[in-house]
């Protein structure tokens, strides 16, 4: 029972993304490695959290709030997410099957979802079921959430390398790593600080976050588009134009803008005719 209770949050979210994928479903032996290898990001993220926690303790007490915000900051966060940011990185990243802007959503749960439910088991190896139902409503879905985000900057950074970019490239990577840190960071410094109303600022926080990430996969799964050229009607004219800078990439949302709208007769997102 505590079995099924630790993994079937993980596999619910998975499944579910998966099911947002509408434009092209990503090869299952791809997928399978990613979780693979989140689950096995858990040991390297062990080593570095205890790694992490020697050094702070040589400077602070560990009951110290400075020890706290550090611990969750730049200790754990960034040892967990460090560590999936390599993986989708290194799996993903030159791989054929990455044609589509969601794609990166999908790889960055998968990988964070392999992480999320390996520890889950570890969790509720000596635990009672509310902790399980806890875990399973809170934890891992915050994985999920912080992968959302990697995700999409991945593929806004992977938009901005195809269409010569190189700028809004690095920019969104940067991204892509540097929020999911500060989304963890806040979510497990809320929990251990034991300050007056962080529980409450940490329920807040998860209802306002979760809300907008069911959000925002909706809306990355519908705005699901090409990344190369071929992807739709029309989209060797646009890489064209980028070319002679009729059109310009915004870095920050990977939207493109146009220089001069009046030039423009069709949707180079879509291909579609303007009306």
């Amino acid at each position: 029972m505590m079995m099924l209770l630790a993994i079937l949050p993980a596999a619910v979210l998975l499944y579910r993304v998966y099911k947002a994928d509408r434009r092209e479903k990503e090869p299952a032996n791809l997928l399978i490695k990613l979780f693979i290898f989140g689950v096995v990001s858990t040991f390297s993220a062990m080593i570095l959290e205890l790694i992490g926690d020697g050094i702070l303790s040589i400077f602070f007490y560990p009951e110290d709030l400075i020890f706290i915000f550090l611990e969750n900051f730049l200790v754990v966060a960034v040892a967990e997410e460090v560590g999936k940011y390599i993986i989708v990185k290194k799996l993903t990243w030159n791989h054929p099957a990455f044609n589509y802007t969601f794609d990166a959503v999908v790889y960055a749960v998968f990988a964070s979802l392999g992480f999320a439910a390996f520890e889950n088991v570890l969790y509720l190896t000596d635990a009672t079921v509310t902790t399980a139902v806890m875990r399973g409503i809170l934890a891992v879905p915050g994985h999920a959430i912080d992968a959302v985000f990697m995700g999409y900057f991945f593929g806004v950074a992977k938009k901005c390398e195809v269409v010569g970019n190189l700028k809004g490239k690095k920019h969104n990577l940067r991204m892509a790593l540097w929020i999911p840190v500060v989304m963890h960071g806040f979510y497990d410094f809320c929990l251990s600080a034991e300050l007056p109303y962080a529980i409450v600022v940490f329920f807040i926080y998860e209802i306002v976050i979760t809300v907008y990430a069911i959000k925002k996969v909706k809306k990355l799964s519908a705005e699901d588009t090409a990344l190369f050229p071929g992807g739709y009607p029309g989209a060797n004219s646009v890489l064209r134009m980028y070319s002679q800078g009729i059109i310009k990439y915004n870095p920050m949302t990977g939207r493109p803008y146009f220089v001069d709208p009046k030039t423009m007769n069709f949707d180079p997102i879509t291909g579609e005719p303007l009306h």
